[in-house]
């Protein structure tokens, strides 16, 4: 189900503007900036120096395309961050050992 390229995009490549949907089977419940892969633009602004450069860095530094791009979402409940937000955070209010540190 490839699309015809234009000219602005190279042999072997999909079309500019291409959505995640057209080439594979993706579940309904999809976010819409998985389906649009231009959106993302990659990390490959900054030069590193080469002795800290790894292979995922290079993966990185890549624009995603309908390739690689997931074709399923599976959301995690807020449930939890829900209720730590009305009620707020566990705070320790027990003894304090410690001795205080004087100034010289």
């Amino acid at each position: 189900m490839e699309q015809a390229c234009s000219s602005d995009c190279l042999p072997g490549t999909v079309s500019k503007g291409a959505k995640t949907h057209e080439y594979y089977h993706t579940s309904e419940n999809l976010p819409t900036r998985f389906d649009n892969p231009e959106w993302f633009q990659g990390y490959g602004g900054k030069n590193q120096h080469p002795m800290y450069r790894t292979s995922n860095s290079n993966y990185g530094a890549r624009a995603p395309s309908v390739h690689t791009m997931p074709t399923q979402f599976h959301a995690k409940s807020q449930k939890f961050s829900m209720h730590l937000g009305k009620c707020g955070m566990y705070r320790n209010c027990s003894l304090n050992t410690e001795v205080d540190k004087s100034k010289v």
